[in-house]
Order: C-alpha cells, then structure tokens, then sequence
C-alpha cells in the first residue's frame, strides 16, 4: 500500500492569464487550415514549394522577359560557355588568298609561320620547302598541343605541293596547332612535322555587324574598332541559339508532359479505383485483374505502337503518342491507393447515416468519400509530377520523344552529352532543372503527406 504523497506550492506551476486566455480562445481550425500550418512548419517542403513557383514563373514568365528566339543561331558564338569574352574586332571582308606576300608578314622568319594576322575569318600559312617533301605536304589543325604521339588532328588538305595554305573551317576565338607534314611520293610521312600554335581573335565584319545591329544606323566606325555581341547569359549550344531561351521554352515541354499526364490518368484513376471499391465483390474483383494486367504491359513497346498510330516520323517531337501512353498506363497505382481508401471509409458511421437518408451511390462517392481521399490524391499527384518528368526527360534523351529542333530538357541533355567533355555547360543547365524539378516534387510531396495526415494531430 502505497503512501499518498502531498503537494507543496513548488511542485505547482502558476499559469499565467496571458498564457490561459490564448489557449481558451484559440480559434478552431479546419482540415485543410490545419494542414496548411502543418505544411509551413516543414521548411522543406516549404522551399520546394517555392521552387515549385519558381519554375512555373520560369516556364511562363520568362520567354515574355527574355524574348530570344530559341531557334535563332548566332553564328559568331557557338557553344560559348556563360561570361565569356563577347567583344569582336571590326574588319573588311577577307578575299581569297593566292600565297602573295602579305604587308604584315615577316619574309625573313624560317620554317611554319604565320602569314598576316590570324582571326576567326581567315587562317594563313606559310612554310619553306622540305626537300623531303617529295609527295607534297598534308596540314593538320589541332585544338591540343601535339606530344610525342604525333596525334596531329583534322586533316585539312591531304596533299599539296605549294608552300602556303588558307585554312577559312570553322575557326573560333581559341588557340589551335596547325602541323606541316612532308610526304613521299607514295603519300607516307618523309620527315618530322612542323607545328605552330596560333591564338585566334574574333572578327566580325562591317556588313555582319549591321546586319545583326551591332553597329547602329548612321555610326562610322573605322577598322579595328571593338564591338560588344549579342548577350547570351547561359551561354549557347553547338549552333549557336540562347541556352536560357531553349531552357525556358523546354521547360514549357517538359512541364507540360509532367503536368498534363499525371492530372490526366490520376483523375481517370480515382474514378476507377473509387467505381471498383464502392461496388465490391465480383466487380471489384475483375476490375483489379484489369489494373494488374494493365500494369505488366511494356511503356516502350506501346509508345512505339503509338507513334505509328499517330504516324510521327523520324525527327518529328512524339509529344501526343507520350502523352497517350503515359495516361494509358500509369492510372492503376492511383486507382488501388483510391480503391483501399474507399473500402476503409464505407464502413464508416457517416456513410451509413447517409445511405439511411436516402442518398443515392453517385452523391456518396462524389460528395463524401472522394473528397475524404483528397490527402491520399494530392499525394500522389504530386509524387506523379517528377515521375512524368523523368519519363519524358529519359525517352527524350534516348530519341523516343521530343525530337531536335524542339527544346525539352532531355532532348537538351542528349544533345549536350556529345559535347560534354569540351562544352559542359551544355548538359550541366538542362540536367540541372530535371534534378532540382524531381527533387522538388519530391520534397512537397512528403510534406503533403505528413500535413494531411490527420492521424498526426494523435501523435502531438
């Protein structure tokens, strides 16, 4: 038997008025009040949901402030990564050069020379003959030293038997090692290379530049003068079109596949996984082997089959047969996690109330019991989102979806792959908004579910 123990006033602790009146007059909250504050707490999810906003103001905002054709190529600046030099230097039209001794030229210098300047417009060579170059001479151009490996790089004649050449391919602001190899007279190597480096300044002429409104109407400017090109912030891809505007109108692609779908076949899922656990019994029984059978079918041999359907040819964007398959095959999931809500909450003490006051099936499952799923709905809608993304993103990369000139992240990434090595900024932007987009997704999502799970309030 135990001992009843006495208080004294320090076990007590006062309540202070403020402190009583706040908890007695706190206001009630609804469901969906209490959620939103539970959602807030999450910081979180409360930055995804941001990031969120963020990407949709992206998507729609953006091409109305940065009004950039996505399809337009600026020449002059191909695969040019973020805050990189834009100044040109203003010349006259290059002619052809026939080998003449140039006026900036140095005759007396021996071996692999430059001949005059050396620009993004024209390249000139000039070398003294090898009397081992009895084939002629093959040049090659560079964009990294030449070692002990003798890994010359593009041929660009492969025989010739003057003693100059004019190299006008595809030159670009950078350094490149231009090699003079002498051959025999059965095309072999003879002798040792000859090998220069040249930096490269970028050029652009007088009608070029107000063509493009470089130079404004009326403005004399004299050669040599220094123009500023045409502000490209993220830079541009290997055909010289604005990365920002191809990301933003990607974004309309990508987003839309993400957006579109998942709000398509969840709504078809609800529908059904609601029909089947309402009805019960036989009905619910084969209604759930169809959802079975439906989730064994193979994605990529129906967006296959679709293509054909919708006869989208080779290098057409595959949008719609995408959008087709993806609401086809991806409402079964949606519908069991309806399906199981719905079983749980027939038996509840309000539907039978309901059903006595003569409510007919179609009120019951629109006005009571779907709007008790809602939690499980928005959830999963938003766990959709990033999975469409990722979807759309992979069969663009791998050339089943959207098919170049039209931006989409994926088509971006598979596009910049091929030129990651040397111009990574070009697949570092498109797979950075797929990651922070899934991710984002992702993170509101679970925050969705802990702030609409009303089991929560119990645990606090």
């Amino acid at each position: 038997m135990t001992t009843p123990q006495t208080l004294t006033a320090d076990d007590l602790t006062p309540v202070h008025t403020e402190q009583l009146r706040d908890v007695l007059t706190r206001p009630s909250l609804s469901y969906w009040q209490d959620a939103w504050l539970r959602l807030k707490a999450n910081r979180r999810a409360l930055i995804s949901l941001w990031i969120v906003i963020g990407l949709l103001l992206f998507t729609i905002v953006g091409p109305l402030l940065w009004s950039v054709d996505p399809a337009a190529q600026d020449l002059d600046q191909i695969s040019q990564p973020p805050g990189v030099n834009r100044t040109a230097i203003l010349v006259d039209t290059s002619l052809e050069w026939t080998g003449d001794i140039l006026a900036d030229e140095t005759p007396v210098a021996q071996g692999l020379r430059q001949a005059g300047t050396a620009d993004t417009q024209a390249v000139r060579l000039r070398w003294d003959p090898m009397p081992e170059a009895t084939g002629g001479y093959r040049i090659y151009r560079n964009l990294f030293p030449v070692g002990s490996e003798k890994a010359y790089g593009l041929p660009l004649v492969m025989s010739m038997s003057q003693t100059w050449f004019e190299d006008r391919l595809d030159l670009r602001p950078r350094t490149y090692y231009y090699s003079v190899v002498p051959l025999n007279e059965t095309g072999e190597y003879s002798g040792e290379a000859q090998t220069i480096a040249l930096e490269l300044q970028r050029v652009i002429t007088f009608d070029e530049a107000r063509k493009r409104g470089l130079v404004k109407e009326g403005e004399s400017l004299a050669a040599g003068s220094t123009v500023e090109l045409k502000l490209h912030p993220l830079g541009t891809d290997y055909l010289g079109r604005d990365l920002l505007a191809r990301l933003m109108h990607g974004a309309r692609v990508s987003l839309f596949i993400g957006m579109v779908a998942p709000l398509l076949y969840v709504m078809f899922g609800i529908v059904y996984g609601a029909t089947a656990g309402f009805i019960g019994g036989a009905v619910d029984a084969v209604m759930m082997r169809f959802a079975d059978f439906v989730v064994a079918l193979p994605f990529l041999l129906f967006m296959i089959l679709f293509k054909f359907i919708f006869q989208v040819e080779a290098g057409e964007s595959g949008i719609m047969p995408m959008l087709v398959a993806l609401v086809i095959l991806s409402w079964p999931s949606t519908s069991r996690l309806v399906r199981g809500q719905i079983l749980q909450i027939r038996e509840e003490g309000y539907i039978g109330a309901a059903r006595l006051l003569g409510a007919k099936t179609p009120y019951l499952v629109l006005r009571h019991m779907i709007p008790n799923t809602m939690g499980v709905i928005l959830v999963t809608l938003t766990f959709a989102v990033p999975s469409a993304i990722f979807t759309e993103a992979f069969l663009s990369f791998i050339g089943m979806g959207v098919a170049p000139p039209t931006p989409s992240w994926g088509s971006m990434c598979n596009e910049g792959i091929k030129t990651m090595l040397t111009t990574p900024h070009e697949l570092i932007f498109p797979a950075l908004l797929i990651s922070i987009t899934v991710l984002a997704f992702n993170l509101l999502g679970d925050g969705l579910r802990d702030a609409l799970d009303a089991r929560m309030r119990s645990r606090e």
